[in-house]
């Protein structure tokens, strides 16, 4: 079994930078494709970043240019680097991790049903 713990949320002004983290344990994580994901209120959750083992990344538009995906193997961490932070970037940030040794097509990647392991969520709250 893979737990995933996400860290690093927070309450910070619009404009800013913050970068998210989601350490595995139980297993290595090395070869399994993982994700962030992140759930406004009132909204369903929604794809934000993925990434392969490879190291490929793929992104929501939303962020796409402001946010990096990126992953430290000998950590078993993963991370997401948040740039230029907008009110609209307020939700819970959730991390999943999918079949290990696969590589998933990218309208795949963007889909939750893709990930079978999901940690519990970390709040980030933007403010203008």
């Amino acid at each position: 079994q893979v737990q995933l713990v996400e860290s690093g949320g927070g309450l910070v002004q619009a404009g800013v930078s913050l970068r998210l983290s989601c350490a595995a344990s139980g297993r290595a994580v090395g070869n399994f494709p993982m994700a962030w994901f992140r759930q406004a209120p009132g909204k369903e959750r929604e794809f934000v970043a993925a990434i392969r083992s490879g190291g490929t990344t793929n992104y929501a538009d939303s962020v796409k240019g402001r946010f990096t995906i990126s992953r430290d193997t000998a950590k078993n961490t993963m991370y997401l680097q948040m740039n230029s932070l907008k009110p609209e970037d307020t939700a819970v940030y959730y991390c999943a991790a999918g079949t290990p040794g696969t590589n998933y097509i990218s309208m795949y990647a963007r889909s939750d049903r893709a990930y079978s392991y999901w940690g519990q969520g970390t709040q980030l709250a933007v403010s203008s």
